[in-house]
């Protein structure tokens, strides 16, 4: 191995026209005398939500053996070549205290909001700091942006709102303060721009002239790149190309929407929204595996949809709006139809998990780097049911999480007490949250 006398800093760019390519982990990024002891240099910690709205069905859903004997359940099936990094988690409740004179509603608004911050939404816009900006404290200290916030449906998509609760509480997971929510980012095109620079506006004019000048990103930086790959071994030669190409081919796929939409007249939408379900979620999928490898973000969080989404999926045989036939009534045929729901958004995230294992990352994959928490903020839609919550976590947390498990908890375990766990997996230790009474062990 060549060691060099100066390590490539961290935070390395690529730049040009006014944009910015961070990248991924590199061995020239070790410090020369930590190169000789591999132990030492550790890729940075990732940290991912993702939630799915109006509950699950859960008879399809949670094991019914505990421990490593666990069999994988019809909504699960998607993530058996992943089972070894894969802990199902069950008998955890998310009924805190209802806001000074107010009764407890045990809704959607609830669901999303607590998700994340143990604490019930109030008739005035107010909740709590969410896990995932608490660990955004730590993690993304030396990164680009603390974190990322994406979605695949918008605020004003449509979709139903609480009675008496802002919408704000449905369309989003991610709150930096009690009074502070965050809001997600449903196109992949803006959410590129915060990631790399460079946007357009949604002017008809504005969007033909930026197709027809902007070309690619990365073709401006060929220069950069040529310079970069000859200061580099051939092991992080291969590490940057295939980082580069997997940053063009998101930006073909987000080009080739914007082009689609270039003559369309201004409209509330923004530009490059693909037209397939599938295909957006796969493309924010994939922008947030990039915010991991090129370091711009450790923590991610993401809306696979709101509460009360009535979204339909004729492509998997399911032409019902979600919300409704999730009231199923103990309808055989309705429960028939959640459950591939449930199934299909697993399956989207496994093939995202699967691009986590396969990228190389340090020592290792992001998905060994990674603690990614799956779920919804429900148990069973049909009565907003909020207790033995539907989670899963997936990824190595850098050494400190094993998988393979079902980690079944004592019935009434307050959801807070999880959060104050998993943030301890991620180097983060607070007292309390929400209504939490103590951490419970991941282990």
């Amino acid at each position: 191995m060549m060691i060099m006398k100066k390590a490539l800093s961290r935070r390395t760019m690529l730049k040009a026209l006014g944009a910015s390519v961070p990248l991924p982990f590199l061995d020239a990024m070790v410090p020369a005398l930590t190169a000789m002891h591999r132990t030492v240099a550790k890729a940075p910690l990732r940290f991912g939500a993702v939630y799915v709205p109006n509950g699950v069905i859960p008879s399809q859903w949670f094991p019914t053996a505990e421990g490593s004997a666990f069999e994988l359940t019809p909504s699960l099936a998607p993530l058996a070549p992943f089972r070894d990094r894969l802990t199902v988690v069950s008998g955890l409740d998310s009924v805190p205290p209802p806001p000074p004179g107010e009764r407890q509603y045990n809704n959607h608004a609830d669901a999303s909001t607590r998700f994340l911050t143990d604490v019930t939404p109030s008739r005035t816009l107010r909740a709590g700091v969410s896990i995932d900006q608490i660990a955004a404290r730590t993690l993304s200290r030396d990164s680009v942006l603390p974190s990322l916030e994406l979605a695949l449906e918008s605020v004003d998509s449509g979709t139903s709102c609480d009675f008496g609760r802002s919408c704000v509480y449905t369309g989003t997971i991610a709150w930096a303060g009690p009074t502070q929510p965050l809001p997600m980012e449903h196109d992949p095109s803006a959410a590129f721009v915060r990631l790399f620079g460079d946007t357009a506006g949604n002017d008809p004019a504005a969007r033909r002239a930026s197709v027809a000048r902007k070309g690619s990103l990365l073709d401006s930086l060929a220069g950069e790149v040529a310079t970069l790959r000859g200061t580099l071994g051939a092991s992080d030669r291969a590490r940057v190309a295939g980082y580069l190409d997997s940053v063009r081919d998101v930006e073909r796929r987000i080009q080739g929407a914007m082009e689609h939409n270039a003559e369309l007249p201004v409209f509330d939408r923004p530009a490059g929204v693909p037209d397939s379900f599938a295909d957006h979620a796969r493309l924010m999928f994939d922008l947030q595996l990039l915010a991991y490898q090129g370091d711009v973000t450790r923590v991610v969080t993401f809306m696979i949809g709101r509460e009360f989404s009535g979204r339909t999926y004729p492509e998997i045989g399911v032409p019902d709006a979600h919300h409704p036939i999730s009231h199923h009534q103990r309808d055989p045929l309705r429960m028939e139809k959640c459950a591939k729901i449930n199934h299909y958004h697993v399956s989207l995230f496994s093939s995202f998990v699967e691009r986590l294992r396969d990228t190389p990352d340090g020592d290792g994959s992001l998905l060994d780097h990674c603690l990614i928490l799956y779920g919804a903020g429900m148990s069973e839609g049909n009565g907003h049911v909020p207790t033995n919550l539907p989670l899963l976590m997936l990824g190595g947390a850098n050494g400190g999480l094993s998988g393979g498990r079902h980690k079944k908890y004592a019935a009434g375990t307050p959801l807070a007490n999880f959060h104050l766990g998993l943030l301890d997996k991620l180097g983060v230790r607070i007292d309390s949250h929400g209504n939490s009474t103590g951490p419970v062990s991941l282990d």
